[in-house]
C-alpha cells in the first residue's frame, strides 16, 4: 500500500519539531502503557490488530442477507461519532452521489439532529420503499438517536408487521447494558457491540462504521488491512520518524509559539467533505478543553476560494490550513476538443481536470503560503480507497491524542457536551 505523505516545510521546520522529540516519547510511552489521562479510552490504538475476524464475518453475513431480502435503503441511525464517520467513509471511497459507482444498498443518515421536517421528509422517503434500521447508541437514550428511532421503528413495524421487523433491526450497543441492548435482547434484534475502551468519535473502524461499510458494498476487510499496515508507522515513539506526531507538534506550535486560533482543513474533492467534518469533531472536542485548543474549521477548495478565498488570502491572520490531496482520483477526464472555443479552453486539450485540480492546489498554497503568509501542512493521500480511508483515519485518531497530551488536556472526554444535555432535560422536566 503506498503511504500517506506529509509536507510541513510551509508551516515550520523540522528543528523546531524535534525540540519536542523527549516530550512527544514520554508521551507515547505513557500511551503505550496506559498510564495517560483518559487511559481506559485508549482501545482504538491498537484496534486493527484485534479486530475480532468472527465479527467481520458476522458483518458480512448479515449485510448479504439484507441484500439478498432486495433491501434497497439501510436508515442508519446516530448522531456525532456514531454518524460523522459512516457518511465520511462512505462518501470518502464512492462518492457523495450513489453514481459512479454502484452502491449495492442506498444509505440515509438519521438521528443527527432534532429537525422535525428533516425527520418528517426522511421517514416519508422510506415509507414505499424496502429499508432496514441500524440504529447505533451505546446507551439507547440520547435524545437525538432516540427519537429518530422511534419513529422508524414504528414505520417499519407498521408497514411489515413487528414479528417480521426484528429481522430488519441491527443495534450496535453496549455489550452488556443499556436500554438499548435492553430492546434488543427483548425483541431479538441482531446486535454488534461497541467496544468500551473506544469513544464514539474514535469508533469508525469498529462496527459503528464496518457493518454499514458493508451493506454499501465496500471492502472492509481491505479498510482494516490500511489501518493495520498505517498503525505500524504511526504507533511508534520517535518524532523524527512518525508522521502523526509531526503533524500534531507542528499545529501545536502554531497555536503555542505564533498564536493561531484556527486551523482549517482543506480538501481539493468535494466526497471528501463528510471526511472533514468527522476531522471537526475529532479535533474540537478532543482538544476544546480548559480554555485551550484551535478551533477546527474545514473548506473545499477550489469552490470555497470563490467565498472563503479573500478572507484567507489578506484578512486577519487567526488560522493556518492543513491541506489534504490526492494522487489518483476516483476517475479523471481529460479536456476535449471543441472547435469554436468561445471559451478559450482549447490550450487545455488533452489536460485531465484532476491535473488542472492539482495546478489550482499548488498555485493556491503558494499564494496563500508565500504571499498571505498563512502557514500550510500538505497530507497527500494515494488514493481515495478502502486501504487509504483506514490509514488516515489511524493517522488522525493517532495525531488527535498526541495534540491533546500536548496541550496537557484529556483527549477522550467532552464535559462541555454534557452541559446543553442537562439544561435540555432540566428544561423538558424528564424524569430522574
Amino acid at each position: 500500500m503506498k503511504k500517506i505523505k506529509l509536507d510541513i516545510s510551509r508551516a515550520t521546520d523540522m528543528t523546531n519539531i524535534m525540540k519536542y522529540a523527549k516530550k512527544v516519547q514520554d508521551i507515547h510511552n505513557k500511551m503505550e502503557s496506559y498510564e495517560s489521562l483518559g487511559n481506559e479510552f485508549l482501545g482504538w490504538k491498537d484496534l486493527p490488530n484485534n479486530i475480532d475476524i468472527h465479527d467481520i464475518k458476522k458483518m458480512e453475513l448479515i449485510a448479504n442477507q439484507l441484500h439478498q431480502n432486495k433491501i434497497e435503503v439501510l436508515v442508519v441511525i446516530g448522531i456525532g461519532g456514531s454518524y460523522l464517520g459512516v457518511k465520511a467513509g462512505i462518501d470518502f471511497i464512492l462518492g457523495n452521489l450513489p453514481t459512479p459507482q454502484e452502491r449495492k444498498m442506498e444509505v440515509i443518515f438519521a438521528g443527527e439532529s432534532l429537525s422535525s421536517t428533516d425527520l418528517a421528509q426522511k421517514l416519508k422517503y422510506v415509507e414505499n420503499k424496502k429499508f432496514a434500521i441500524n440504529v447505533i447508541s451505546k446507551s439507547g437514550t440520547t435524545t437525538e438517536p432516540a427519537i429518530a428511532f422511534r419513529m422508524f421503528k414504528k414505520l417499519l413495524e407498521d408497514t411489515i408487521g413487528k414479528n417480521n421487523a426484528k429481522d430488519y433491526i441491527i443495534a450496535t450497543t453496549d455489550a452488556n447494558k443499556g436500554s438499548l441492548f435492553q430492546l434488543a435482547n427483548d425483541n431479538g434484534y441482531k446486535k454488534f457491540v461497541i467496544p468500551d475502551n473506544i469513544g464514539g468519535r474514535f469508533s469508525v473502524l469498529t462496527p459503528v462504521g464496518l457493518f454499514p461499510f458493508a451493506c454499501v458494498g465496500l471492502n472492509i476487510k481491505k479498510m482494516i488491512s490500511g489501518a493495520k499496515l498505517a498503525n505500524e508507522d504511526y504507533s511508534i515513539g520517535s518524532l523524527e520518524d512518525n508522521l502523526a506526531y509531526q503533524y500534531a507538534v507542528t499545529r501545536f506550535l502554531l497555536w503555542k509559539e505564533r498564536g493561531f486560533v484556527s486551523e482549517m482543513i482543506v480538501a481539493y474533492e468535494p466526497n471528501v467533505n463528510f471526511f472533514l467534518e468527522w476531522w471537526k469533531q475529532l479535533f474540537g472536542e478532543s482538544e476544546g478543553k480548559l480554555n485551550k485548543g484551535l478551533l477546527p474549521h474545514s473548506a473545499i477548495f477550489s469552490t470555497d476560494l470563490h467565498s472563503l478565498g479573500q478572507f484567507i488570502q489578506e484578512g486577519s491572520k487567526v488560522l493556518f490550513e492543513t491541506v489534504i490531496t490526492v494522487k489518483k482520483p476516483i476517475i479523471d477526464l481529460e479536456i476535449v476538443d471543441d472547435k469554436d472555443n468561445l471559451d478559450n479552453l482549447n490550450y487545455l486539450i488533452n489536460r485531465s481536470v484532476h491535473e488542472i485540480n492539482n495546478v489550482a492546489f499548488q498555485a493556491t498554497l503558494d499564494a496563500h503560503s508565500s504571499i498571505g503568509q498563512v502557514p500550510n501542512i500538505h497530507i497527500e493521500l494515494p488514493e481515495l480507497n478502502e486501504e487509504s480511508f483506514g490509514a488516515i483515519v489511524m493517522f488522525f485518531e493517532r495525531a488527535v491524542s498526541m495534540s491533546a497530551y500536548l496541550l496537557e488536556v484529556n483527549p477522550f472526554n467532552q464535559p462541555g457536551v454534557e452541559v446543553y444535555k442537562s439544561n435540555m432535560f432540566r428544561i423538558m422536566k424528564k424524569p430522574s
